[in-house]
């Protein structure tokens, strides 16, 4: 762009003011009305060929400035007109006023009236109901966009700089079409205007002509009258294009090219809506009193509908000197022949949330909502607490569930559900208040406690009773952070895998490659989804490594490999189960049921389990659970503790029924750790 034409503008603009108060002779006068032509003409031609809206970002403004260039013009035309009257110069104005309307101020006027109507009725309301309509969708839909921005932002599909520019553009539309709404009440006024100011000139002119040059009434209003209509026509006929430009600018939605070439493809993409239209135009040609002309434009129609190639139109097969017909339309182009549209099919996320329209507001920035930086929070507590890189979380709305509901997915299938009340609190009660509070009472969803959806005037009256009071947001986040953790070691997947693997491998090059000549990844792989599992962190992926190279060689057992790695582990799983009071407290397994269960021990080619009736099982959980619950009500970590051998085998049986129970070894004990039995479990 030339430098200084930011200068020239603010220059133009400052006249558009002086034009309506310094008088210009009339040839310049001519100039100008015949720039203002040109510019409609810019404007319109400009609408037609661009594919968005944004394109034209500046139309609001615009529309402005042309309307008030073309107020301007009215009021130097009407001033030179009153003041030379017969003599008046502008040649442009005696132009329309002679050629046009062949000299009849009358049909001149009607014409004029004609075409205000068109602009102000027809024209300037529907593009006025169009840009009201689309500034409010818009700026509806404005949260979800920028949620969807957020969301691939979060999932990393998009970087930090593509999620500012569309954020920008979103805000730039909402900007734009909010300005379109408020910009199409000029077209709407300069209409009035126009009525108005024609009025006034023809009457002012009446007035001048008989009382300062003298004329009878006919002749004034020959004169002033086809001079104000000329006038009129002159900034009529651009305000009319201007006005179809407003029109064709904020109805174009949903386009994806210019308009010519939108129209031409759209209504000749049926041929038989071309040909019908002919035969019809032929027949009223043919046997009506329609002029024939109509048969000969019939017959061009008819042949320009054989020529075109329907879009529509199925093509036929030959099959064996025989043409199929497709049963269904199929898509034009190919479908699923590469793997970008392969992918879009298949299930990539290894997270996602889904939410109701309600929640909107808790992801939606804008609106001081957090949802999305938690979720993130999420992602960044659950690596430092377990060492566990999950994939970026999608989060998206969907109609499919209630207003304030949200859905957690691992791997496309859904393990949790919950409804939040955005405008209230959830008053938890942890296990210890026996009063109750006034509100709509619930489960909180992460650890299925008693609670009560509160006002948040009963804030200070729940935090009184005992009650832990957190916002809705809190609640989200939380229960993620809980489902995440149980379902740890389903989210470690071949891309979390490898993930970890490079990350260690930028430090211990050489004891990564010696493990992976020693045992294969998924073996490895099975041996942290065990770990995790058993809630038992990974971030000491060195030592897991190690431990598993020490004891690759021997045997590949999974089930093997991971006790051993749970041994040389010891310190990082006992000391978060240890007591404030420096003792670890723990239920075990009598010893007389140990050998029994020993005995039950069976294994296969594939795994190793215990071989328990369904009555023995039952009475065995229920011992362990009555067992374990007399010491968490003390304020101890549910432990259970037994021999090395039966250690997997009773983890893997209580984890289906005990959610959160530790079940450790005797070998796993620190030496200097000291440990209290607190219970026998017997059958």
């Amino acid at each position: 762009m030339a430098k200084g034409t930011d200068i020239i503008v603010a220059i133009m603009i400052a006249a558009i003011v002086l034009l309506m108060i310094l008088p210009i002779p009339g040839f310049l006068l001519d100039f100008f009305q015949l720039l203002n032509l040109s510019l409609s003409l810019i404007i319109l031609f400009s609408t037609m060929y661009i594919r968005k809206a944004l394109e034209l970002s500046s139309f609001p403004t615009i529309l402005l400035v042309i309307t008030l260039f073309r107020l301007g013009l009215n009021v130097a035309s009407t001033r030179l007109i009153l003041l030379q009257g017969p003599k008046f110069s502008g040649k442009v104005i005696r132009a329309f006023g002679d050629f046009v309307v062949g000299g009849n101020y009358v049909v001149g006027l009607v014409v004029f009236l004609i075409l205000v109507i068109i602009q102000f009725i027809v024209i300037t309301r529907g593009s006025e109901r169009i840009a009201e309509v689309a500034a409010r969708f818009t700026l509806d839909a404005m949260p979800g966009k920028q949620m969807s921005v957020d969301a691939d932002l979060n999932a990393g599909l998009i970087t930090e700089d593509e999620a500012r520019k569309r954020r920008e553009e979103i805000r730039r539309e909402a900007d734009f079409y909010g300005a379109m709404d408020g910009a199409s009440k000029f077209v709407r006024g300069d209409a009035i205007a126009s009525i108005i100011i024609v009025l006034v000139n023809i009457i002012g002119g009446l007035i001048i002509g008989i009382l300062t040059h003298k004329m009878t009434v006919s002749e004034a209003a020959q004169t002033f009258t086809l001079f104000t209509v000329g006038d009129g026509l002159v900034t009529q006929i651009p305000a009319l294009m201007v006005s179809t430009a407003t029109g064709i600018l904020v109805s174009r939605a949903a386009s994806e090219d210019n308009l010519g070439n939108e129209l031409v493809r759209e209504l000749s993409g049926e041929k038989k809506v071309i040909i019908l239209t002919g035969f019809i135009l032929i027949f009223l040609g043919i046997f009506t009193p329609i002029p024939f002309s109509a048969a000969i434009l019939g017959t061009l129609f008819m042949i320009t509908g054989f020529l075109i190639k329907s879009t529509t139109e199925p093509q036929l097969e030959s099959i064996g000197g025989s043409a199929e017909i497709p049963t269904a339309q199929t898509p034009s182009g190919p479908i699923l022949t590469t793997p970008q549209e392969v992918s879009e099919i298949l299930q990539t996320d290894t997270v996602e949330v889904e939410i109701g329209y309600g929640l909107i507001p808790l992801a939606d920035t804008s609106q001081g909502g957090d949802l999305l930086e938690r979720v993130t929070m999420v992602r960044k507590q659950i690596a430092y607490e377990l060492g566990l890189v999950i994939s970026p979380i999608r989060v998206r709305d969907s109609v499919l569930l209630k207003s304030n509901e949200y859905a957690i997915f691992i791997r496309g299938a859904q393990v949790a559900k919950y409804e939040l009340m955005p405008n209230r609190l959830l008053a938890i009660n942890p296990g210890t208040v026996t009063e109750k509070i006034p509100g709509i009472e619930t489960k909180e969803p992460a650890f299925g406690l008693q609670a009560f959806w509160i006002d948040e005037s009963k804030k200070e009256e729940a935090s009184r009773l005992g009650y832990t009071v957190v916002d809705p947001p809190t609640v989200f986040a939380t229960h993620l952070t809980e489902v995440l953790k149980r379902n740890a070691h389903e989210l470690l997947g071949t891309r979390e895998f490898e993930l970890l693997v490079e990350g260690l491998r930028s430090k211990f090059e050489k004891l990564v490659d010696d493990l992976f000549n020693v045992l294969k990844p998924s073996d490895v792989k099975k041996v942290l989804q065990r770990l995790l599992k058993e809630g038992i962190p990974i971030r000491n992926l060195s030592l897991i490594f190690e431990t598993l190279l020490e004891y690759g060689e021997q045997t590949k057992d999974v089930i093997y490999l991971t006790e051993k790695v749970r041994k040389a582990m010891k310190r990082q799983i006992i000391t978060p189960l240890i007591s404030p009071d420096g003792i670890l407290h723990a239920v075990a397994i009598d010893n007389e049921l140990e050998k029994n269960l020993v005995n039950l021990v069976r294994e296969n080619d594939t795994e190793r389990y215990l071989d328990l009736n369904p009555e023995i099982m039952r009475e065995l959980i229920e011992s362990i659970s009555n067992s374990l619950e007399n010491i968490m009500k003390k304020g101890y970590n549910p432990v259970l503790i037994c021999s090395s051998s039966l250690r997997p085998l009773i983890s893997d049986l209580l984890l289906k029924f005990i959610p959160g129970v530790y079940v450790i070894s005797y070998d796993e004990i620190p030496e200097n750790v000291s440990m209290q039995i607190e219970g026998v479990v017997r059958l």
